[in-house]
């Protein structure tokens, strides 16, 4: 009876563990699915280890490009950190350096936008979490016109720049421009 039960433990076990990796797995998918692009306005920090004339913090221009050292121009808006740090490892390796260790980090997001019925309308530091209500804080509240139902999202990047309705705890990306409206009497 004791060997039944170490047979079954074990079974258990290695079942639990298959069920660990396949969630893990698609956890990762999802996840690679809403990695975070860069855009305009985004800092970065990139840093080459043990090269300080290649370490540079930089903020990306409008036009979605960064200039770098040796490299020139980089076009970085629409592409992930990850990718980022793997075409400049990649264009630094051979030519400049053997074996680059290069990293990249962001350190500040791009702004997110608030416009129409709030009391300091104008761009704010983005935050990972920021819903609607909270940006309407960071805008000092609504104001005595404003319709709390007329709040509407423009997504940075969305090809047709649609106004979409949104509620109060609606989560704002990076970029996004919010519109509260003023309401009807």
């Amino acid at each position: 009876m004791h060997s039944i039960s170490r047979r079954l433990l074990r079974k258990l076990f290695v079942s639990f563990t298959c069920l660990f990796i396949l969630l893990a797995g698609s956890s990762a998918s999802l996840s690679a699915e809403d990695e975070y692009v860069l855009g305009p306005g985004d800092l970065l920090q990139i840093q080459v280890y043990g090269e300080q004339d290649l370490t540079v913090k930089v903020r990306i221009e409008e036009d979605g490009y960064l200039s770098y050292p040796f490299l020139g121009e980089i076009r970085v808006a629409g592409v992930s950190v990850d990718r980022l740090q793997r075409t400049i490892d990649s264009g630094l390796r051979g030519d400049y350096l053997v074996n680059p260790d290069v990293r990249v980090y962001l350190l500040e997001y791009r702004p997110v936008y608030v416009n129409g019925q709030v009391r300091k309308p104008g761009g704010y530091a983005y935050v990972p979490g920021l819903t609607v209500q909270k940006a309407i804080a960071l805008a000092g509240g609504f104001t005595d016109l404003a319709s709390q139902r007329g709040l509407f999202v423009i997504r940075e990047g969305a090809p047709d720049q649609a106004r979409r309705s949104a509620d109060l705890n609606a989560r704002l990306r990076p970029g996004d421009t919010l519109i509260v409206e003023e309401r009807f009497f």
